[in-house]
């Protein structure tokens, strides 16, 4: 399917954002959408390649950008660094994905009461965020996503639908977060899932993460595809 691709410039708190967006060319109506959080080096070529398949398969895709236009971390110290305030003030991080959530519904071609988001690593914290502030979003899907609420935070109501897709042996989710999260979604009244794939790391959509040992990272081409798979199966439920 053919589509078209543009960078998208928007603002917060005076940081100049730039968003990748992706589309089919062909289409009679407004689209539903998918917005797509990057990992914690920021906005790469992974999630621009994400945006351009879900087009593919007849979305329109926004890969937002929390860190600042051109900014992107060069290895795990520079990764760390980006990502820290934002795990150190999670209200700083929701407003900025309120700014990229806005921006994205105020694309010509989006059907605004149709939107999803789904996130990878930091972006998959990102996207649990989303659903915990109580964004307008039909639901949120977190592959090899941190999982940690906000601590001390009142647990409030969720209306998006979840999905989370998980390593079991990803050392930065132990079970123990695995089950404190489970708790947090039912005290919220969330409809949510949990696929965890046995003997999978963290990363394991990402080709190049090779770390099991030091990181916890490792690519798993059958996880990839079949949380992808699966994915595809609850964006259809949710924005039908």
């Amino acid at each position: 399917m053919p589509i078209t691709t543009k960078l998208i410039e928007y603002e917060d708190d005076g940081q100049i954002l730039e968003a990748y967006y992706a589309y089919p060319e062909a289409f009679t109506s407004p689209l539903r959408t998918v917005l797509i959080c990057h990992a914690w080096g920021g906005r790469s070529e992974f999630e621009c390649a994400k945006a351009r398949a879900l087009a593919e398969l007849g979305y329109a895709a926004f890969a937002i950008d929390l860190y600042g236009k051109g900014v992107l971390g060069q290895n795990t110290a520079q990764n760390q660094t980006l990502m820290q305030p934002f795990m150190e003030n999670r209200n700083i991080l929701q407003r900025r994905l309120r700014k990229a959530l806005d921006t994205a519904r105020g694309m010509n071609h989006v059907d605004k009461s149709r939107v999803a988001a789904i996130g990878y690593c930091f972006g998959g914290l990102c996207v649990l965020d989303m659903a915990r502030a109580g964004e307008k979003v039909r639901g949120v899907v977190s592959f090899h996503g941190l999982l940690d609420g906000v601590r001390d935070a009142k647990i409030a109501p969720i209306t998006a639908k979840i999905m989370v897709l998980h390593g079991w042996n990803d050392p930065m989710v132990p079970p123990t977060t695995v089950e404190a999260f489970g708790s947090e979604m039912n005290s919220a009244g969330a409809d949510w899932q949990l696929h965890a794939f046995g003997g999978v790391y963290h990363a394991f959509t990402k080709p190049e993460a090779n770390d099991p040992d030091k990181l916890g990272v490792l690519y798993d081409a059958y996880a990839d595809k079949r949380s992808w798979q699966i994915m595809q199966y609850f964006l259809k439920e949710i924005l039908a």
